[in-house]
């Protein structure tokens, strides 16, 4: 029997020391000893498992971590690219728009057509002038630049004298498809003052002319320009100023939404039109004339023929263009729109060239 007792504890020794690391100083122990360290020593390594595990990744942490977790998660991944997407959509939306209302020119087929089914939809007022006269039609240039060209010639002329003036330009140049940069610039003042031309008009053909062959300016990149980059970039030319860009636009390149608000013309138009008591002033136009976008060239053409119809004092300057013609002046008149002009000039000399006017034949 003692035996046995002495050999019970010894059957699971084989198995303990397997199971209990080597002592490292080398101590023996005996069979309950043994069993005792079994026991403890599996304790202790489960509390220093889970205290590890809670050193390595605190309870303070473990709400932070899952947070960065689902930032970058699958799912939200596809929400933020869906919304990025959605947001994207109207940007989209805007740069396929932004081309027709800026780029497309009214002699494109169908667009003079929506311009005045939209005026008549937009402004009841319009209606009658849009019954009584036809749609307007329109003169083409052989490029931007002689147009440009001819915007100068014209200037503060009357009609008679800016087409002899342009005729006799014309015809020094040695034609109408030979007026270029090189050729003008090759022009001297003496030349040009012999068919009529002032000093000063010939220093705006040459500062035009220049810009082409500097490469500022060019007949492509003005008929691919916005309006209002066109703008920015035709200021830059001595003796071309805000009017003369409107008219530009207007007569040349047949945009479709510009609004000349520099215009006596057009302003005495809107005036009458909605019977204010005063001219409005350009801020007021671009008020009252947004429910005219984005064919507001249109609806000036036909603030120009209400002058005409009511026999008004149209305080304007006049165009050889088919598409904007302003009703003519005679010579009384002429002389009050400059004086009001160079009185705008006192004011803000930055409009010093926008007293540019284009006769009519």
């Amino acid at each position: 029997m003692g035996e046995q007792s002495s050999s019970q504890p010894q059957s699971p020794q084989p198995e303990t020391q397997t199971l209990i690391p080597p002592l490292s100083n080398g101590a023996s122990v005996n069979s309950t000893e043994v069993s005792g360290d079994i026991v403890s020593s599996t304790t202790i390594d489960t509390r220093r498992i889970t205290e590890l595990g809670n050193v390595s990744s605190p309870p303070s942490k473990i709400p932070l971590r899952p947070r960065k977790i689902r930032k970058l998660t699958h799912d939200d991944g596809e929400d933020a690219k869906a919304e990025a997407a959605a947001k994207g959509k109207p940007s989209q939306s805007r740069a396929v728009t932004l081309p027709r209302i800026h780029a497309r020119p009214l002699t494109c087929e169908g667009e003079l057509e929506a311009a005045i089914h939209h005026l008549r939809s937009a402004d009841p007022l319009l209606v009658e002038l849009i019954d009584v006269y036809p749609p307007p039609s329109f003169e083409s240039f052989p490029t931007p630049f002689l147009a440009l060209i001819r915007n100068i010639l014209y200037q503060q002329l009357a009609a008679k004298a800016g087409n002899s003036i342009y005729t006799r330009f014309v015809a020094l140049c040695g034609g109408e498809h030979v007026v270029v940069p090189e050729t003008v610039l090759a022009l001297d003042p003496q030349q040009l003052r012999q068919i009529g031309v002032s000093g000063r008009k010939a220093s705006y053909l040459h500062d035009l002319a220049r810009k082409y062959q500097n490469g500022i300016l060019s007949d492509s990149a003005i008929v691919s320009m916005d309006d209002k980059s066109l703008f920015t970039m035709l200021t830059m030319v001595n003796g071309i100023g805000s009017w003369s860009v409107h008219m530009f636009m207007i007569n040349s390149l047949h945009r479709p939404d510009v609004l000349p608000v520099n215009d006596l013309g057009a302003r005495k138009g809107v005036q009458m039109l909605y019977n204010l008591e005063e001219l409005p002033r350009p801020s007021q136009m671009e008020q009252l004339c947004v429910k005219w976008r984005p064919y507001r060239s249109v609806a000036s053409w036909y603030m120009w023929r209400l002058i005409e119809a009511k026999g008004a004092s149209a305080t304007s300057t006049v165009s050889p263009s088919v598409m904007s013609l302003p009703p003519p002046l005679d010579d009384i008149q002429q002389q009050e729109h400059q004086q009001q002009q160079q009185s705008q000039q006192l004011l803000d000399p930055m409009s010093v060239f926008s007293i540019g006017s284009w006769g009519q034949s």
